[in-house]
């Protein structure tokens, strides 16, 4: 190797070398912070678009669960409050058959004619607060059936069917102006009553298939979403044991790249032997 003052070849490959060696100890130590093996473009440009539409899939299920979480709400709530009405109209029923008893006397028909009214205006109360979030599917506020998210993409639903179990309508047929203060009228409301405990049973049997698939179909979006973090995990995610033995050993090839080039730089002071006098 010829010597030089002009140009120092050792010290050039030393400085390489140190310079390779400070960027893969620039890019091993930015995985250890980040915990990311693909932390933007530069490191995998088609593992980080992957990873990206992977992580707009997952947002948008975020999304999803939220929307059915809400549901699962809605339903649960509308489910407890037709269970009391339900409760309720079997309590009514009572009353009625009891009023259908000839033998009662005029203060004992009062007393349950006033039972069987405040129990009508319980229905109304809890019909009027079975609501969560604003959404009531009991009270007919409702002109059409609400509609949750089922999936990323937006474009599939679940369901969850209005029920109006105001008096009067087509579920409780009983009216607020329902009384039984004579035999003749017990009668009457009778079928009234049976109707409705029919109809409020069949509808809390719909209800209640309808918070079921809500349910279901919320765990499979936990389920799903927590299969798609693996998989982006899988694709970005560094080795952390690996990286730190990785940091290590660059650690040490550093302080040694250090030590070569200046071992190299002292190398043209040899020449300055060659040129001393005897």
């Amino acid at each position: 190797m010829t010597m030089s003052v002009q140009t120092n070849q050792a010290a050039l490959l030393a400085l390489q070398n140190l310079n390779k060696t400070n960027d893969q100890l620039a890019s091993t130590q930015n995985r250890v912070s980040s915990g990311l093996a693909v932390s933007n473009a530069k490191d995998n440009a088609s593992v980080w678009a992957i990873a990206q539409g992977q992580r707009a899939d997952i947002g948008a299920l975020g999304a999803v669960k939220a929307s059915l979480n809400r549901a699962a709400s809605i339903s649960d709530v509308a489910l407890s409050a037709g269970e009391s009405i339900s409760d309720l109209l079997n309590q009514i029923k009572a009353k009625v058959v009891a009023a259908k008893d000839d033998s009662l006397d005029t203060t004992s028909r009062s007393a349950i004619n006033n039972d069987f009214q405040a129990l009508l205006r319980q229905i109304s109360n809890v019909v009027r607060n079975a609501q969560f979030d604003g959404a009531n599917v009991l009270d007919g506020s409702l002109t059409s059936d609400i509609r949750f998210l089922a999936n990323a993409d937006a474009n599939a639903y679940l369901t969850l069917s209005a029920k109006n179990m105001t008096l009067s309508g087509s579920i409780i047929t009983l009216t607020t102006t329902s009384t039984i203060n004579t035999a003749a009228a017990a009668t009457s409301v009778f079928s009234l009553v049976e109707a409705s405990i029919a109809n409020v049973n069949s509808a809390l049997g719909d209800l209640g298939a309808q918070a079921r698939q809500i349910d279901a179909h919320n765990t499979f979006v936990a389920k799903l979403s927590d299969v798609l973090e693996t998989g982006l995990g899988n694709l970005v995610d560094a080795d952390m044991a690996r990286e730190g033995a990785r940091l290590q050993a660059l650690q040490v090839q550093q302080q040694l790249s250090v030590q070569a080039l200046g071992i190299a730089n002292s190398a043209p002071q040899i020449i300055l032997s060659l040129f001393k006098g005897g």
